[in-house]
C-alpha cells in the first residue's frame, strides 16, 4: 500500500466517532470471552471443561487476528486461527463460505501443530450468501482422541511420520448452509477411541462457533459495515504503534543466543540444538531460524506456521505489550525468517505429535538473544517444558478406556525488579487450570499422596526464580504412563548474575524397590507403584549474595529455599527456629 493510500485510510478511520469505535473494540474483545465460558460449561472432556485446552477467536475476511478470549493458549492464538481460515478461503474461494458452513480443518501442512489441535470456524455474513464476509469466528479446542498408534494420538515420542498420528481434515465442511454433515460426523465417531466425549466436545465447539457468529453479526448490522470495519483497523494500528515504539527503545543490532532440547524421543542421546538471531533494525525486527536443527526423525517437529512464526509471535507479544489484547497489528514489525525442512519448519509428513512439547524452549531462546536490547522486560528463563504426564489404560469405576492428560506447572524465571513467578504451566499456555483431584481419582486407578513445592528448584539471585513442584502418584491398579519431559540437560538459566533453575526428573519406583528415571516414551505401572514427578524452577536474576537477607529469611519459612541452600547461595544464615542472625550473615557477605 502507497503512502498515499494507508494516509487516507487513517483519515477515513479518524472522522468516525471515538466513543462508538470504543465500545465496538471493547465489544469484539468481550465476545470471545463469553463464547469461552460457555465452552468451559459445556464440553464434555476434562481436557476441553477443566484444563481449557482450546482457543476461541474473531478474524476478518482475510484470516488476520481481531480478537482472542483471555483463556486462549498463546500457542494457538498467536496464528493457528487465521492460518487455518487462510486456507479454506484458498480451497473454497470467498463466495463458496456460505452462511451456516462450518468448516475444520488440523492438516499438518497447513497448520504445523499436532492432529489433535483442530480449528473450526463459520463465516459472518449480514445479508445473506450475497453479503460480505465481514468476519470468520473461530473455535480450536484439542480433540482428546482422533486415531494413531498411541491412545490421544499426540502421544507417542517415538512416530516417525504424521501418518501415524491420526486423521487429517484440511478445510472440510462439517455443516453445509446449516445442514449437518452425516457423513463427516461418522468419520469423526469412528476414527475416535473416545467417541461420545469427543463427539460432546465438537458439539460445544460447533455451538460455540454459532452464538459467536451471531453476536459479531449483531455488531455489524448495529453499527453498519464502513464503522465495523474502521474500528478492526483502529484496533490494529494501536496495536502495531505500541509494538513499534517498543522495538524502537532498543538499540539496532543483531543479537543472538543458543539453547537445546534433550533429545526428539528416538535417539535419546542426541540433543536438538536451537540457535536464534534477533535483528532490530529501528521499529522493525526480525527473528531468523535458520540455524536451528533440521527435521528430526522423532515427533518434536513442527510446521512452518506452528513452530517458527508461532514461537516468534509469543515471544514478540510478551516483550512489547504482554498487557494488552492482542490482535494482528501486535505483528506488523515482525518478520521471521527460516528455511524449509528445519525442526521449526518441518515438512508436511513429518510426525509432528511433540509440535507443542518445544516451543516454550524456543520462546525462552529468542527471549534470551533480546536480554541485552530489553534488560528492563527480559526474564531468566523458565521451566520450558510442557511436562506431559497421561495415565491411560482401562477405568475401575466404568470399566472403559480413559486417557488422562496433564502437563506440569513449574518456575518462571525472574526480572530485574520481580522474583519469578509461578508455580505456573509454560509461556505457551493460558489460563490451563488444574483437573480436581477428586474427579481424577474417581474414575483413573491412582490417587494423588501429595503435591508440594520442590524446595531448592528456583535459580538463586538478587531477585529468586519461581518454584517447581513434587508430585507423587500411588498407582492403585494396572494402567500406563506416557511421558513427554524434556529440558533437564539444558537448566533454566539465570541473567546478570542470577544462578539457574533445577531441571525436571520423573521416577517411577516399583513395588520390587527398583527405581527407574524416566522421561520419554510410554511405561506400564502396576497396584502399588509410585510416580515422582518434579518440575523445574525459573532461573534467577543478579548475584544471589545481593538478595535482601530478610527476604532469604522469608523463602525459607515459606518452604521455597532450605537453610543449606540459603547459606551456600545466598550467603544468609537462618538459625534452627527460623530467624534470621545478621552477625554471621554479615560475615559470610564479607568473606
Amino acid at each position: 500500500m502507497n503512502a498515499v493510500s494507508e494516509s487516507s485510510m487513517v483519515a477515513e478511520r479518524t472522522a468516525f466517532d471515538p466513543i462508538t469505535m470504543e465500545i465496538i473494540k471493547h465489544e469484539l474483545v468481550s465476545i470471545p470471552n463469553q463464547i469461552d465460558k460457555n465452552i468451559t460449561r459445556t464440553a464434555f472432556s476434562p481436557l476441553i471443561n477443566e484444563y481449557k485446552d482450546y482457543a476461541v477467536g474473531i478474524v476478518d475476511s482475510q484470516g488476520r487476528l481481531i480478537s482472542q478470549s483471555r483463556g486462549s493458549l498463546a500457542i494457538f492464538v498467536a496464528n493457528a486461527l487465521g492460518t487455518a481460515v487462510k486456507d479454506g478461503i484458498a480451497l473454497f474461494g470467498l463466495d463458496q463460505l456460505r452462511r451456516g458452513d462450518i468448516v475444520i480443518s488440523n492438516h499438518a501442512g497447513t497448520l504445523g501443530q499436532h492432529l489433535n489441535n483442530v480449528v473450526m470456524y463459520t463465516p459472518v455474513r449480514v445479508d445473506g450468501d450475497d453479503g460480505e464476509v465481514t468476519a470468520f469466528f473461530c473455535v480450536l479446542m484439542h480433540w482428546i482422541d482422533i486415531g494413531g498408534i498411541m491412545v490421544g494420538s499426540c502421544s507417542s515420542t517415538t512416530t516417525t511420520e504424521v501418518f501415524q498420528e491420526g486423521v487429517q481434515f484440511r478445510s472440510v465442511k462439517l455443516f453445509d448452509r446449516g445442514e449437518r454433515r452425516a457423513d463427516m460426523f461418522r468419520m469423526i465417531e469412528y476414527n475416535t477411541r473416545f467417541p461420545e466425549m469427543l463427539l460432546g466436545d465438537v458439539e460445544a465447539q460447533i455451538a460455540g462457533c454459532l452464538m459467536g457468529r451471531d453476536m459479531v453479526a449483531e455488531i455489524v448490522n448495529k453499527y453498519g459495515s464502513a464503522t465495523y470495519h474502521a474500528a478492526v483497523h483502529s484496533m490494529w494500528d494501536i496495536a502495531e504503534q505500541r509494538a513499534r515504539a517498543a522495538i524502537k527503545a532498543a538499540p539496532s543490532g543483531d543479537y543472538t543466543a543458543e539453547s537445546f532440547l534433550d533429545n526428539d524421543g528416538l535417539y535419546l542421546d542426541k540433543i536438538v540444538p536451537i540457535s536464534v538471531r534477533v535483528v532490530v533494525d529501528g521499529d522493525r525486527i526480525k527473528v531468523d531460524f535458520s540455524n536451528v536443527a533440521d527435521q528430526l526423525p522423532g515427533p518434536l517437529n513442527a510446521g512452518r506456521n506452528g513452530g517458527a512464526v508461532a514461537a516468534a509471535r509469543i515471544a514478540i507479544k510478551y516483550l512489547f505489550s504482554p498487557d494488552d489484547p492482542v490482535n494482528e497489528g501486535d505483528f506488523r514489525p515482525l518478520e521471521v525468517e527460516i528455511p524449509e525442512g528445519k525442526f521449526l519448519s518441518a515438512r508436511p509428513d513429518a510426525a509432528i505429535g511433540g509440535s507443542g512439547n518445544m516451543i516454550p524452549t524456543v520462546v525462552d531462546t529468542i527471549l534470551r538473544a533480546m536480554a541485552d536490547a530489553f534488560p528492563d522486560r527480559v526474564a531468566a528463563a523458565h521451566h520450558g517444558t510442557y511436562g506431559v504426564h497421561a495415565f491411560h489404560g482401562i477405568s475401575p469405576a466404568t470399566g472403559a478406556q480413559f486417557f488422562h492428560l496433564d502437563t506440569c506447572v513449574g518456575g518462571w524465571g525472574a526480572t530485574s525488579s520481580m522474583d519469578g513467578y509461578g508455580p505456573s504451566r509454560s509461556n505457551v499456555h493460558g489460563d490451563t487450570s488444574d483437573v480436581p483431584v477428586e474427579m481424577q481419582e474417581a474414575f483413573h486407578p491412582y490417587r494423588l499422596e501429595s503435591y508440594e513445592i520442590r524446595q531448592d528448584s528456583a535459580g538463586p539471585g538478587r531477585m529468586r526464580g519461581g518454584v517447581g513442584v513434587i508430585k507423587q502418584y500411588h498407582i492403585t491398579g494396572p494402567c500406563r504412563l506416557n511421558l513427554k519431559i524434556d529440558r533437564t540437560k539444558c537448566p533454566p538459566w539465570g541473567l546478570a548474575g542470577g544462578g539457574a533453575g533445577k531441571p525436571g526428573d520423573v521416577e517411577i519406583h516399583r513395588t520390587s524397590g527398583e527405581i527407574l528415571r524416566v522421561l520419554k516414551d510410554d511405561h506400564e505401572l502396576n497396584a502399588g507403584d509410585r510416580v515422582i514427578i518434579k518440575t523445574g524452577g525459573g532461573g534467577g536474576y543478579g548475584p544471589a549474595r545481593e538478595r535482601d537477607p530478610e527476604r532469604v529469611r522469608r523463602d525459607v519459612e515459606n518452604g521455597y529455599v532450605s537453610r543449606e541452600a540459603a547459606r551456600r547461595d545466598y550467603l544468609v544464615e537462618i538459625d534452627e527456629q527460623g530467624r534470621l542472625d545478621p552477625d554471621i550473615t554479615a560475615k559470610l557477605r564479607r568473606a
